[in-house]
């Protein structure tokens, strides 16, 4: 999603911006979602399993003065099975004005947050019909973006409206009717976004052209197999800064930045960045997955979203001591891990945020070296939670993210990257970075043009790195993805023998090697039984465990420290209720 902590030193740089904030408190007029409309990803119903969604064409109409929406979406939809019912998802803030199925008006009921609309007809496996639904009101005003999302209604310096949507978490169904799940890309989306004349509506993928009628203008632009959550509006007075970037795989890319006025030499400078970004995914992951429609930044009210082609831009441009844009750059690696890449369950949005968060760390030892890796590597150690695996057993929907007892939101990202960084020391760079590319393109040979959108889950990782390495690495994804404790490493010295033994949450083998160094001297402990004795040589020798942090696993120092500041925080707690008592 929108930002990897690094550092506690920089997490001060992720702050929520003031217009977010300003915005979250007009949200307060918004009557809340739906409880079915709030979450996304939630099961699939036997209709929609079997509805295919080869091409929509979808017409926006965005008002700023009344704060409201009017669309048209018109779907060719496939039978996938049998099928007689076409069902999306809709807030039910909004009034369904007209449905048609093939050309005529046809009936629907609204459900609680879904459309259920009879096709009059029963398609067989293979057969398509054309559905459009039109719809109009008010949309949902976010409170926390881009966390708890919506529609932000904002407005520049000078007084402009500037508009902007980021859903990951509440879904495409808070603005358009859509199959609200991962899996359901549709696989050519048209879009036509019409706002008053003066503003540009910056959208995903290749833009097709604009008309301005009557006071209004409308942008057109098409793109191919969208993420759902990853169709977004950006609109504001815009200037764009326009360049090519020439790919290491012979093609030309198109690079965009729609900027607010005034921050034109900023969006020249970040953009400079961005051919960084583009030469490190290509040499370390593979061809940039959409060069034949552009890399796309927009300056947005909140603070960022992977939204394809078009990402949300609104760190405001702060400079960090890495000497990188991380916003910028994180929101970027999603294009690969999201877009092209997309998890075929919730419970796997692991694959998204911890191996894009991944990116970071990769990006620093790519530019500056192994100090500056492994540097970034611990110092995102301290923010694991570890209360919830990073892949839950029983199904959830996006709702959880934002359960902070759980911890899950949090941990997909750092913990996630801790992962990625331990198999890559277990497995090597080989067969780590062609189980990465097989998993993003579905081949270890990718070219611009030979390979289509993925979906995936954790098993599927976890076959592709087993046949890439030649080894079978269950122990390693049920230990760290599917159990929410880190392995603990038990240390028992006696004299100038050392043992070591490996102790997982649920007793599962884990025969992980590890690295003790010796005085001078390092070695690879075996621990294929789970435990070892290690020679120290002599009873005063000086040992070090995992010098270099290969392995991800339990701290007692991190826990005192974590431990101290829940203290440190209930404490604050308290002082602040009896300061309000005594007042």
């Amino acid at each position: 999603m929108r930002v990897s902590i690094l550092a506690l030193a920089i997490a001060a740089c992720f702050a929520v911006p003031a217009a977010a904030q300003t915005e979250a408190a007009d949200a307060t007029q918004s009557p809340p979602l739906a409880p079915r409309t709030a979450d996304s990803g939630l099961p699939l119903t036997a209709a929609q399993e079997a509805t295919g969604l080869p091409y929509l064409d979808l017409r926006l109409k965005v008002d700023p003065d009344t704060k409201t929406i009017s669309g048209d979406a018109r779907y060719t939809i496939d039978a996938l099975a049998p099928l007689d019912t076409f069902e999306v998802d809709l807030d039910p803030r909004f009034t369904v004005t007209s449905v048609t199925v093939d050309g005529a008006a046809a009936q629907w009921e609204a459900d609680a947050g879904r459309l259920l609309i009879p096709l009059g007809k029963a398609l067989s496996t293979g057969d398509s019909a054309k559905v459009a639904i039109q719809w109009n009101g008010s949309p949902y005003v976010a409170k926390r973006p881009p966390w708890e999302g919506g529609f932000m209604w904002d407005k520049t310096e000078d007084g402009s409206p500037w508009i902007a949507t980021a859903i990951q978490m509440n879904g495409c169904d808070v603005f358009w009717p859509c199959i609200d799940y991962p899996t359901k890309e549709i696989a050519r989306l048209d879009s036509a976004i019409t706002v008053p004349e003066g503003l540009v509506a910056a959208g995903n993928g290749t833009f097709a052209g604009s008309e301005t009628n009557d006071g209004w203008t409308t942008w057109k632009w098409s793109a191919r197999s969208p993420n759902t959550y990853a169709v977004a509006l950006n609109i504001g007075p815009y200037d764009v800064y326009e360049d090519t970037y020439q790919s290491r795989f012979g093609n030309s890319i198109p690079l965009y930045f729609w900027y607010l006025p005034g921050n034109g030499e900023q969006a020249k400078t970040l953009m400079e960045e961005m051919k960084t970004y583009l030469d490190f995914f290509e040499d370390m992951i593979g061809p940039y997955p959409f060069g034949d429609e552009k890399v796309g930044l927009v300056e947005t009210p909140h603070l960022g979203m992977e939204h394809q082609t078009i990402n949300a831009y609104g760190a405001k441009f702060k400079p960090t001591p890495l000497g990188y844009d991380t916003l910028a750059q994180h929101e970027f690696s999603h294009e690969w891990f999201a877009n092209q890449l997309t998890n075929s369950q919730p419970n796997d949005m692991w694959l998204h945020e911890g191996l894009g968060t991944y990116m970071q760390p990769l990006f620093q030892q790519w530019r500056d070296g192994e100090a500056a890796y492994l540097a970034a590597i611990v110092s995102q150690r301290a923010s694991l939670i570890n209360k919830s695996p990073v892949v839950p057993a029983e199904p959830i929907s996006t709702s959880f993210y934002l359960d902070e007892d759980a911890g899950w939101g949090r941990d997909i990202y750092s913990k996630g990257s801790q992962i990625a960084h331990t198999l890559r020391g277990l497995i090597g760079d080989e067969a780590f970075f062609s189980s990465i590319r097989r998993l993003v393109y579905g081949r270890v040979d990718p070219r611009p043009g030979n390979f289509v959108p993925q979906f995936a889950d954790t098993n599927d990782f976890q076959r592709i790195a087993s046949e890439q390495s030649g080894e079978d690495l269950g122990w390693f994804f049920d230990a760290y993805l599917r159990q929410a404790a880190l392995p603990t490493l038990i240390e028992d010295r006696d004299g100038n023998k050392l043992s070591l033994t490996w102790q997982t949450e649920g007793g599962t083998p884990f025969p992980m090697p590890i690295e003790v160094q010796v005085g001078d001297k390092t070695m690879v402990a075996d621990m294929s039984s789970g435990s070892t004795v290690i020679d120290l040589g002599s009873d005063d020798a000086h040992y070090v465990i995992d010098p270099m942090a290969k392995v991800l696993r339990y701290s007692p120092y991190i826990a005192r420290w974590q431990g101290w500041m829940v203290e440190q925080q209930e404490k604050a707690k308290k002082a602040k209720e009896n300061a309000k008592t005594a007042d």
